[in-house]
């Protein structure tokens, strides 16, 4: 499969995820958001980023929804709910914001 962005032909899995890691940005997040439904904003971007340095920067580390609520709750003052991240990406928060940051797919299971 295949996704094209600003007439570029960029790899993808079968399941939609980049092959490249590296041949992610910002205009490969909007399109790949645009064909989830997701309409990007500030928080959707607080999410994507701190998946994509726990990532790059954490020796491959994917977080959970756990980790992802209580890294979240830090960065946003406040303590937050399951639902307000499953409202920021209803396709799973960890496996969806990680999809739209070029991430490689979670082979891990369950949210916990």
């Amino acid at each position: 499969m295949a996704l094209v962005v600003d007439g570029n032909e960029i790899e993808t899995t079968a399941t939609g995820f980049l092959a490249d890691i590296n041949a992610w940005n910002e205009e490969v997040a909007k399109t790949i958001a645009g064909e989830e439904g997701v309409e990007l904003t500030e928080r959707h971007w607080d999410l994507i980023n701190y998946l994509r340095e726990e990532f790059i920067n954490n020796g491959g580390n994917q977080p959970n929804n756990r980790a992802i609520l209580k890294a979240m709750s830090d960065k946003w003052g406040s303590k937050i709910s399951s639902k307000e991240l499953y409202d920021l990406f209803p396709g799973n928060p960890s496996k969806q914001a990680g999809q739209i940051g070029g991430l490689p797919e979670s082979r891990r299971k369950g949210g916990y």
